[in-house]
């Protein structure tokens, strides 16, 4: 057989693309972003956000194509051009980010079922943390026993989650009353809001959010059957989900006001459709939901075994991580990430944790290793890594791409606030510990020293957030 015939063509790698960024957190976008912002802020959020996530889309890519050796994960493009301390900590952020991230489904799965049995509440009760941890080690086991059936698990889930997704539309666009719409454009009419600006940056954290797993499009290219198809599978799926986010976002305030949007549970996607066609509305995006996430937990749960596993096997992080048990399966690195999940479960009973300040805490985990990336893709445009004589106008293109991607992810730090920033420090910190433990198992000094000035930093940070949340004046 032709092997040609087993590569993905552009149908395939489009679906891919946008079954990797399509997950929960569109079901809950509505409430997610009238919470911080009126129509027209919501507007120009989702432009600043389009084009910044296209730029590290095309960033993905070109690093996917002109260096392919880098394929150990995001984290090796921030070691590539920053050093092995803050490649390891881009590992160990990205990790931490998919935990959130398993975390946030489970608050937002309960927090639906909570809308036909309050026992769930908001998905951060007894029962439903209880609950989420009877799934939580079912899929564990799952994953232990070698399950590897992801790709037909991704079909079923996009269809899935875009069948409900597509009817929400049209439902909802049919509804729309241009009254509603345009009664409180700029939200001043709700002074807890604030200025424009404060509107837009308190969007924008929720906004990356749901485009998070951009960046497996390139992982995809070994697969394709013309490499060309990468780029435009990358572009047309971004631009697709793109659409839909908008649409989304900006018709259900055609439906409901901003404050009323905004004092919904989630995912307040059902509650929209349920006030546009009647209570079916809400039981067919609950439905649509239940299934997504179902396949979407274990697909979390596998990506963030494999980054630290990965870690491990390059020596990056302690070699215990890269076990493996006889079915193939990453087991230690397993076993440390259904734990950590499993004590942010339990956080979210203390802290009353709302999956809107998981996917904050989340999406600020990930904005180093998307500077990383950025910030290599631009030294290497800068220095002509791979590129040939005859392509300087493609260089300098590429090196603008870059550069905008860069000034992007350093402008989401700047938007996620200082509380976020402190918040990710704390949550760095325990991260250098195996980084500590990986460089001596190897033989090698620990830091440089310039990185023990920025571990000293970073301590600092986090010392101040550990101070912070005792004295109670942060919180998670």
């Amino acid at each position: 057989m032709d092997s040609n015939r087993k590569k993905l063509g552009m149908g395939a790698l489009t679906a891919l693309v946008v079954g990797s960024m399509v997950g929960g957190g569109i079901f809950s976008i509505p409430q997610n972003t009238a919470a911080s912002a009126g129509v027209g802020a919501t507007a120009l959020a989702w432009g600043i956000t389009g084009v910044g996530m296209l730029a590290l889309a095309f960033v993905f890519v070109n690093l996917a194509l002109r260096q392919p050796k880098l394929d150990s994960g995001i984290y090796a493009y921030a070691r590539a051009s920053f050093g092995p301390f803050v490649g390891f900590s881009s590992a160990w952020g990205y990790w931490f980010m998919a935990v959130l991230g398993n975390v946030g489904y489970y608050v937002l799965l309960f927090s639906t079922l909570g809308h036909y049995w309050p026992v769930f509440g908001d998905g951060n009760t007894r029962v439903a943390v209880a609950c989420a941890s009877v799934m939580l080690w079912g899929t564990h086991a799952l994953v232990l026993r070698g399950v590897r059936e992801a790709a037909l698990i991704n079909q079923v889930t996009t269809a899935a989650k875009l069948v409900p997704l597509l009817l929400f539309v049209v439902l909802v666009a049919l509804a729309f009353q241009p009254g509603v719409f345009q009664a409180d454009v700029w939200g001043r009419a709700n002074p807890r809001l604030g200025s424009v600006l404060e509107q837009v940056r308190g969007m924008m954290l929720v906004t990356v959010w749901v485009f998070i797993g951009v960046e497996g499009a390139s992982v995809y290219s070994a697969y394709a059957r013309r490499r060309v198809d990468v780029g435009r599978a990358t572009l047309t799926g971004f631009l697709f989900v793109l659409a839909l986010l908008v649409a989304v976002s900006l018709l259900s305030m055609g439906v409901m006001a901003q404050p009323e949007l905004a004092a919904l549970k989630n995912p307040s996607m059902a509650y929209v459709l349920e006030r546009a066609v009647g209570p079916w509305g809400a039981a067919l995006i609950s439905v649509g939901l239940f299934i997504s996430l179902s396949g979407a937990l274990l697909s979390w749960l596998m990506l963030s075994a494999e980054t630290l596993y990965s870690a491990a096997r390059d020596g990056a992080a302690p070699a215990w991580l890269a076990r493996e048990n006889a079915r193939g399966a990453p087991a230690a690195s397993l076993w440390l990430t259904s734990a950590s999940v499993q004590l942010f479960l339990l956080v979210t009973l203390v802290s009353e944790s709302t999956y809107l300040s998981l996917v904050n805490l989340g999406t600020a985990m990930i904005l180093l290793p998307y500077t990383g990336a950025a910030g290599h893709a631009l030294n290497v445009a800068l220095r002509g890594e791979s590129y040939h004589v005859g392509e300087g106008q493609r260089r300098r293109r590429d090196a603008a791409v870059s550069a905008l991607a860069l000034l992007y992810a350093l402008w989401l730090v700047y938007a996620g606030g200082v509380k976020y920033l402190l918040l990710g420090c704390l949550l760095y910190a325990p991260g250098a510990l195996l980084y500590a433990w990986a460089r001596r198992e190897h033989g090698r000094a620990v830091f440089s020293r310039r990185e023990w000035a920025g571990f000293g930093l970073l301590v600092l940070a986090a010392g101040v957030a550990a101070l912070g949340l005792r004295q109670g004046w942060l919180s998670l």
